[in-house]
């Protein structure tokens, strides 16, 4: 922190302290400044040094700070005017503005203290000469705020009739309050084609796209606009994160959390802004803050969650309840304080209707990781058809039948419906159940205890003997030995199986058992089998394992086939078989035919009106298709796996699922699509847990996907989320580095230099361990870009100096080049660096020359030469540069001399290619031409813009073209400015041929 001395001193500091985040240090560095410029006895020093302190309190939490030096410039300017600049005297009037809004804001400044002010407003620019078109502004945010809708259509029409001037707003920030007023008046379509214009970039500010993207949420939700939604959140968080003025816009962001079932994230934002519970210099985007933290904390205590821990003010602990009780009482004090100043009820009714919104989207997944919080309410779907049974009047005659269809169709449901049968019939008194009711809710309740259900399965045996079915009771048995299998058991549940087996194929002999029970055994011993292959999957499976197994599928398909009818467990196990078989033709060898059987154990299920049970066997056929290089059975195979398992699909099998979409379907180039799939990936992922796993890879998906959509600030959000969770151990290397690498491309996109620089680092380190150097050298030399575009020059050059090092050692001449010619930028930057410069340069030619005497084949000596002629060009622009900085003539003379060699030099190379490198060639041309007129020497640079028209004689037929759609646009636009350039050189070297 330098010393002021004097008032450029003072105007350095002030620049310097402008450029530090919003907030209270920066704050008190400005009235420290103040201090200073006192010191210089300088009126204008001080005048700007108000302003300068005006400007930091507007853009903090502290704008209550900003009537005092406003009072005192004016004071200032009615006293002394001709103290004032131009540029001050434009200030004091534009931040009457600033001041206005800030009245309104503070609710202990009387509406009539307002009212007087904005007449004082109109009064002074009347005198200024300035349009009354930000007083009709101001007017109609008096008017908005106090709820006087009528004055505030007048003050809104009067706003947009009168001139735009230097006073007015600038055009992004006039756009915003226009729609938003549109938006409050439930115009939210007008709203949204208002605010375009600053969400497309045409329109920007130190405040804009900002706000507007916050304002659009709500609207964006309204109009069921999710996937904007979802963006305009990611892409504006990203911008009001750190600004401590945007107390407001980051209150929107919370309440879009809260209306889109992301609860958790909602929390996460609450955390990450401690103070905006407690700063009072901005009451009015305080109230905005409080109301939207209410909104949150009811929705989690709707959600059954009042008594969860939530960040809240700082000095102790919260629930969600507690929170909810706090910040709405508040909320309304401070609503009450505004209504009391305004005469009005208008933003206490604001606040208690923000407040009590309701959700306007169950769940809109983000991409980002933030797991739902943990709800007592039950799940759509499956669960919710579970309770609405549970509210009906039991009875126990009705429910047994109901669960008898549900388990003899298959039913998702058969489990839970044996199990209410087992519980009411348990409540009530006097009821005995017959053992066939009784084997059947036993066997159903070892289904849902899976490998720990065998003894269970054995007493169903025992019952459906009791009942009299000997057959049922085998099969039963058959189940017990199969679930020890999936325990690891196999030889004993092989040994365990082997007498029912033969057993029910004896009572089926004779009569005294059907298919289905006999079915019923053969299938556990053909799974028992299935389970030996699946053991040895990754090795060698022996064939002879592979031909028991096979030996058993067959002989329940011969069993079965056939004899189906109407039983739809019967077809289900003719689909399994052929599934079965589907799977010993894979582990043979034979992958075509494992993907003809499961489409057809699909097909077979979905005609038997079971589709929840294809969804597995459409999910392998999927992973075959992809193996065997069909891409379009695979995306065909998902997309019915998806749909066919509908609510009974588990969330990590969704998500799996899903996952496996957007990699096949991105693969097809189809970037946006494949960014859906994975965004609902990442969801169901967090759904079941499984965030930090694959939840963590969906998102490295999404935000690669997002990159190839160039949608950056949203790709970064994602990346950055998935950055907290990929692991080495889990995801491997390779996928950490490609996603810093991603993220080091969004944040440089972004301007954010500095971070994108450290993010390519990271993944370089990383790289440096590789074998392959490739990646390790690109990113370094990223990297060095990044540095540089930061500012930081000594850094950026050894980075460049690294990454050529690895370039020459993996022998790219064309990376080594371009490390020096980047060297040598740099260099020219720095005190008394035109000399290495210009020996970096000389060594990046040298560099091309060598390569070239050594390339093998045509097209790598093509290269090199392309190579060779930009960096001719490159030294000739940097000698011109450095010429520049000389105060001697004859040595800006020889500089341009020399330059004009260089040029010439990229001339003759760039000719040497012939028509492709025709714009490379006349952009050199058009160089020289210049450094001739520098020189003095017209008649050679009218000679070099001959040159290039002759060049472009022919294109006028290929612009024409292009002017009506045809051609290659982007080419004919160079060639059109590089003959209009031509035009001015040569008029520029007979004006100088003429003096």
């Amino acid at each position: 922190m330098g010393e002021i001395t004097d008032f450029d001193s003072l105007r350095r500091a002030m620049a310097e302290n402008g450029e530090q985040p919003e907030g209270p240090a920066r704050n008190a560095r400005a009235e420290q400044l103040l201090l200073e410029a006192e010191r210089l006895d300088i009126p204008l020093a001080v005048i700007e040094a108000l302003g300068h302190q005006l400007k930091v309190y507007n853009y903090s939490s502290e704008k209550a700070k900003m009537f005092v030096p406003f009072a005192r410039l004016l004071r200032m300017w009615d006293e002394r005017p001709e103290d004032f600049d131009e540029y001050e005297t434009h200030s004091l009037h534009w931040v009457f503005k600033w001041v206005s809004a800030g009245m309104l804001d503070q609710p202990h400044v009387p509406l009539a203290s307002v009212e007087k002010w904005l007449g004082e407003m109109e009064h002074r620019y009347r005198l200024a000469g300035h349009s009354a078109r930000a007083v009709r502004s101001a007017e109609f945010s008096v008017a908005a705020h106090v709820g006087d809708l009528e004055r505030a259509e007048r003050a809104f029409g009067a706003w947009l009739a009168a001139d735009r001037d230097t006073m007015a707003d600038c055009h992004a920030c006039e756009l915003h309050g226009q729609g938003w007023w549109r938006a409050e008046r439930g115009r939210d379509a007008e709203a949204l084609a208002l605010w375009a214009p600053v969400l497309e970039g045409e329109y920007t500010c130190a405040h804009e796209p900002h706000t507007v993207l916050a304002s659009s949420l709500v609207p964006l939700l309204r109009l069921d606009r999710l996937e904007e939604a979802r963006a305009h959140h990611l892409r504006g968080f990203r911008l009001v994160r750190s600004m401590e003025s945007m107390r407001g816009a980051y209150a929107d962001h919370v309440e879009f959390c809260a209306l889109t079932g992301n609860e958790a994230r909602g929390l996460e934002l609450l955390a990450e802004r401690p103070a905006y519970f407690t700063d009072e210099g901005h009451p009015h985007s305080r109230l905005e803050f409080l109301s939207v933290v209410v909104l949150l904390m009811e929705r989690l205590s709707e959600l059954g969650l009042a008594g969860q821990r939530v960040p809240g003010p700082p000095g102790r602990e919260w629930t969600a309840g507690e929170l909810a009780e706090h910040a709405r009482a508040q909320a309304l004090a401070l609503a009450a304080r505004f209504d009391e100043r305004n005469g009005t009820s208008y933003v206490g009714e604001r606040a208690r209707a923000r407040m009590a919104q309701q959700p306007l989207v169950e769940r809109l997944p983000l991409g980002v990781r933030a797991a739902r919080p943990a709800s007592a309410a039950p799940a759509p779907g499956v669960t919710d058809r579970a309770a609405a049974q549970e509210a009906v009047e039991p009875d126990l005659t009705v429910l047994v039948a109901e669960a008898r269809r549900l388990s003899d169709t298959l039913q998702p449901l058969a489990v839970e419906a044996w199990a209410r049968v087992a519980r009411l019939a348990e409540e009530a008194e006097g009821v005995e159940l017959e053992a066939r009711d009784r084997a059947e809710i036993a066997d159903h309740e070892a289904i849902g205890l899976g490998p720990a259900g065998a003894d269970t399965f054995e007493r169903a045996a025992e019952l459906y003997a009791r009942a009299g079915d000997p057959g049922e009771a085998l099969a039963a048995r058959a189940r017990a030995a199969y679930v020890r299998a999936l325990g690891g058991e196999i030889d004993e549940a092989l040994a365990a199986v082997a007498d029912p087996y033969d057993r029910v194929l004896a009572l089926y002999a004779e009569g005294g058992t059907g298919v289905p029970q006999a079915a019923g055994v053969l299938m556990g011993r053909a799974r028992i089998l299935m389970r030996r292959v699946h053991e040895a999957e990754g090795e060698v499976v022996d064939e002879a394992i592979l031909a028991a197994a096979e030996a058993a599928v067959r002989e329940l398909l011969a069993l079965v086939d056939g004899r189906t009818g109407n039983d739809v467990r019967l077809a289900a196990r003719v689909a399994e078989g052929h599934a079965m078989l589907a799977e010993l033709a894979t582990h043979s060898g034979n992958p075509e035919a494992g993907a003809e059987l499961f489409a057809r154990a699909a097909a077979e299920f979905l005609e038997t009106g079971l589709p929840w049970f294809a969804v597995e066997y459409e999910a392998r056929l999927a992973g075959l298709a992809h193996q065997l290089g069909d891409m379009g059975e695979a995306e065909r195979a998902l997309r019915a796996a998806l749909e066919h398992g509908g609510p009974y699909l588990e969330a990590v099998g969704r998500a799996q699922l899903y996952l496996q979409l957007a990699e096949v379907v991105g693969g097809r180039g189809e970037a946006e699509e494949a960014a859906e799939h994975a965004l609902e990936a990442a969801h169901w992922a967090d759904e079941a847990g499984a965030g930090p796993t694959l939840g963590a890879w969906a998102r490295h998906q999404l935000g690669g996907f997002l990159v190839r959509q160039g949608r950056w600030a949203e790709a970064a959000e994602v990346l950055e989320s998935a950055l907290a969770e990929l692991t080495v151990e889990t995801h491997g290397d390779g996928a950490v580095v490609q996603t810093q690498w991603w993220l080091g491309d969004c944040l440089s996109e972004l301007g954010e230099h500095r971070d994108a620089a450290e993010r390519r680092l990271q993944a370089a380190e990383t790289a440096r361990h590789w074998p392959e150097q490739h990646d390790h050298a690109t990113l370094a030399h990223l990297a060095a870009e990044s540095l540089g575009q930061a500012g930081l020059r000594t850094e950026a050059d050894q980075a460049y100096t690294r990454a050529g090092e690895l370039w020459r050692d993996l022998g790219n001449v064309h990376g080594l080049v371009r490390s020096l010619r980047a060297r040598a930028w740099l260099a020219l930057r720095t005190e008394d660096g035109t000399d290495a410069a210009r020996e970096l340069m000389a060594s990046a030619v040298a560099e091309c020359a060598d390569a070239f005497g050594s390339a093998d084949d045509d097209e790598a000596r093509l290269r090199l030469v392309s190579e060779l002629g930009h960096t001719h060009r490159q030294f000739g622009d940097l000698l011109a540069r450095s010429a520049a900085e000389d105060a001697d003539d004859d040595s800006i003379r020889a500089a341009l001399d020399e330059a004009l060699s260089q040029m010439a030099e990229a001339v003759t190379v760039f000719a040497a290619l012939g028509e492709g490198a025709v714009h490379a060639r006349t952009g050199a041309e058009l160089a020289a031409g210049w450094l001739e007129t520098d020189l003095g020497r017209p008649a050679a640079a009218a000679t070099r813009a001959r040159a290039v028209l002759r060049a472009y004689a022919d294109a006028g037929d290929d612009a024409s073209a292009a002017d009506t759609g045809g051609g290659e646009e982007g080419e004919d636009e160079t060639a059109r400015a590089r003959r209009a350039e031509a035009e001015q050189l040569l008029q520029a070297a007979e004006e100088q041929k003429d003096r």
